[in-house]
């Protein structure tokens, strides 16, 4: 079972690494950039992510002063990987929320720029913003795309009214492929995201969300099974009995519906919850994250990993935009907390992500029981046998599904 995450232990004001992290090998992958905008016009139910509207945002925290606070933490975070030897030329830069593009364009292209300036970015920079259909005009897009972006992430959940009710999204679904349209012809690269497992909907509603998406030729395409998180509207709806609990049997058969609608329309799986029509247009943000590689998170709530081959460093950030913004005021770290991945901890969060990957892993990179595990894995469909018989552990169709209990039994 995966182990419990510790409480945290305090950062020191000047946000310095631990002493033992190493300067970057030569040949190391670039550092990830991840840019969190806490900003919503409007909260959905099922939502748990930190995000804030107008009205629970309260004073001290200035939306249209978001992007200097974040470059103070820019310039705190040059110092301290300067200082640890980490600084590199930067290979992702992800914006992500809520909803990135609440904010002008002008505002996302300046902290690019500011990345681009203090590490510079590797020639072929993957550089995405999430947005929502009704959050762009094709003004917005190409003003994006000439300052450097080169992909958006369209949250568009499901094509059928009544399913984007129950999530409380507020986009007319016609919207999404005229966003998509003006944002190829502004020249970026397109993905969706899906939802499936909303109450309500009907395999035939989540066969028309995909067959929308796929509709719209776009080059990647995310779906999620949907997960009714404690402390949302949702889950009190559900509580209540005014919405019934996502039906594990229901999301499988809705899993497979997808996988077959995407492939046959020529987009593969590379990860459990990710297709991608080429291996060039996978979110190679994303990517990192699942392979253990560097990347800093800024903005309020967002993590932090600096990683070696044997330990590892992860931090997170104060919640609440106030909280955030004044610390960076006072010139401390917006850090409020970190955790020390000891050799263990790294070898089964390589086994609970890199399972995951459409590449598999390397059967000799699990313990004594995962490499026992392996055989009756095969004779239960969930890892391919050809591929085990090949050295790797693969997952299977049947076994993305269950891909929880396939890291049991391939972990100590």
């Amino acid at each position: 079972m995966t182990p419990a995450l510790p409480d945290g232990e305090p950062v020191p004001d000047d946000g310095a690494l631990p002493g033992w992290v190493a300067a970057t090998a030569p040949g190391a992958p670039g550092l990830g950039v991840y840019l969190h905008v806490p900003f919503c016009t409007v909260r959905c139910g099922y939502c748990d992510f930190n995000t804030y509207t107008a009205a629970e945002l309260g004073g001290g925290a200035s939306q249209a002063a978001y992007v200097e606070t974040a470059l103070a933490e820019l310039r705190l975070a040059d110092r301290v990987l300067t200082d640890a030897g980490r600084a590199r030329e930067v290979s992702t830069v992800f914006v992500g929320g809520g909803t990135p593009t609440v904010l002008p364009a002008d505002d996302l292209v300046r902290f690019l720029r500011e990345v681009r300036s203090t590490w510079g970015l590797e020639p072929a920079a993957e550089v995405t913003t999430e947005a929502n259909p009704d959050s762009v005009t094709p003004q917005s897009l190409r003003d994006l795309a000439d300052g450097g972006f080169t992909r958006v992430s369209f949250g568009m959940q499901s094509a059928v009214p009544h399913v984007l009710a129950t999530l409380e999204r507020t986009h007319d679904p016609a919207r999404v492929p005229q966003a998509v349209a003006w944002a190829r012809d502004a020249g970026l690269d397109v993905s969706l995201d899906l939802i499936y497992g909303t109450p309500g909907e009907s395999l035939d509603d989540w066969r028309a969300s995909v067959e929308a998406a796929v509709a719209c030729g776009v080059d990647h395409v995310s779906a999620y099974a949907l997960v009714v998180e404690p402390g949302t509207k949702m889950a009190v709806q559900v509580r209540r009995g005014l919405l019934a609990m996502p039906d594990g049997d229901d999301q499988a058969a809705k899993y497979e519906l997808a996988d077959d609608l995407l492939s046959a329309a020529g987009l593969t799986w590379y990860e459990v919850s990710n297709w991608s029509r080429t291996d060039a247009t996978a979110c190679r943000h994303n990517l990192a994250y699942w392979r253990g590689s560097d990347w800093w998170g800024f903005g309020p709530g967002a993590h932090s990993h600096v990683g070696a081959e044997d330990r590892a460093v992860r931090w997170w950030n104060v919640k609440h935009p106030r909280a955030y913004a004044d610390r960076l005021t006072r010139g401390v770290t917006p850090a409020a907390g970190r955790e020390v991945l000891d050799h263990d901890e790294v070898a089964l969060e390589r086994v609970l992500l890199g399972v995951r990957l459409a590449d598999g892993l390397p059967v000799d990179v699990l313990g004594a029981t995962g490499r026992r595990g392996v055989a009756g894995l095969v004779a239960d469909g969930l890892l391919d046998g050809r591929a085990a018989v090949g050295g790797r552990a693969l997952l299977t169709r049947r076994g993305r599904l269950l891909a929880d209990a396939v890291v049991r039994d391939l972990t100590d």
